[in-house]
């Protein structure tokens, strides 16, 4: 154990100027770290009004750059644009929408004293814009809002994968294993998808023998919920969507590793869930059944999304690739702005 800080590249990857307040709200939390970060990378997605908004708000920000997404669009170029400009040792990913609690990349950091440890995440608590959970909304879909959810292990815990939106990796990882794929993650403009962040770690761990990834549950964000993700028709959309992309996962590593740590949910976390939801309902406590209801039609929603997803990729209508992250010099360029953007 060395004790020693490292140099921490945040990665904030954005998309649309909905979001205008948030994002700068995302940067702040990112600024105010008590383990100051060297920089904060925002990667703006394919919008030049935005990136031109936002590098004239950051224009005499210390430590803060404005990137164009050097890649096709969606999630994981933008992560990727991220990662090749990082000037850091340590690369953090927070989402436009969450809000980085002050000891966050401090948490993130012991655990890196460990040389085994190549990626590290924390915990993502969500904010409800109605201001509480849905009563039939039940905690173990909470990965459906972007959350940590109930059946994930606590404490300092080594684990399969990190959630994206509050992750860390050493920049070592991407030259070992290359990027996030791109035809996994999100694109604004489509399906919700996700994922991206399982194959990468799988495919880290595999190309790193004996490397160890852990999640540490002090390394709290708050992620914020809009009222469509708080509605039934957004969960299940999100189920099937979560079905598809898992295909993709086990197209891309196998299935026994790709879903290895989803039938241990299924089979455990999922059923007390159920019998917690018909336990309260039995109680007379509001939602129970509700929530019960909710596990028995995400489960099968994600499945059916799962055979769809297999039935695609055997066909070869889905298709998706992943490779080295080379620094901002080797990044190709986006009219109106490269990885040197700013």
């Amino acid at each position: 154990m060395s004790g020693r800080v490292r140099a921490y590249t945040v990665v904030i990857c954005v998309y649309t100027e909905e979001r205008w307040t948030g994002i700068l709200a995302a940067v702040d939390s990112a600024r105010g770290q008590s383990l100051a970060p060297l920089e904060t990378l925002v990667v703006v997605d394919h919008d030049e009004a935005l990136r031109a908004r936002l590098a004239a708000v950051f224009a005499a920000a210390e430590g803060v750059r404005v990137l164009a997404n050097a890649g096709p669009r969606g999630l994981s170029s933008g992560r990727n644009t991220g990662v090749a400009a990082a000037r850091g040792e340590i690369v953090a990913f927070l989402d436009d929408d969450a809000v980085a609690e002050p000891g966050w990349l401090r948490h993130l950091d012991a655990a890196y004293d460990d040389e085994r440890v190549i990626a590290v995440g924390g915990r993502t608590l969500p904010v409800w814009a109605s201001g509480r959970r849905p009563a039939w909304f039940p905690e173990e879909f909470d990965w459906v809002v972007g959350a940590t959810y109930r059946g994930l292990p606590e404490g300092l815990v080594r684990v399969r994968n990190v959630l994206g939106g509050n992750a860390s990796f050493r920049r070592t990882a991407f030259d070992a294993a290359g990027g996030f794929a791109t035809g996994i993650g999100r694109d604004g403009g489509r399906r919700p998808l996700g994922c991206e962040e399982t194959e990468l770690c799988i495919r880290v761990a595999r190309a790193v023998p004996g490397a160890a990834i852990v999640i540490d549950d002090r390394a709290v964000i708050h992620h914020k919920v809009p009222h469509a993700r708080e509605r039934f028709a957004y969960f299940r959309a999100r189920a099937y969507a979560e079905g598809l992309s898992k295909a993709l996962v086990a197209r891309s590593v196998g299935a026994a590793k790709g879903l290895e740590a989803e039938r241990r949910y299924v089979t455990r976390a999922l059923p007390a869930g159920v019998a917690r939801g018909l336990g309260d309902a039995a109680r007379g406590r509001p939602g129970g059944a509700g929530r019960a209801a909710a596990i028995v039609v995400g489960v099968l929603t994600a499945a059916c999304g799962y055979a769809v997803g297999l039935a695609r990729t055997r066909g070869g209508a889905a298709a998706f690739s992943h490779g080295p992250v080379g620094p901002p010099e080797r990044s190709a360029a986006v009219p109106g702005g490269g990885a040197g953007a700013a």
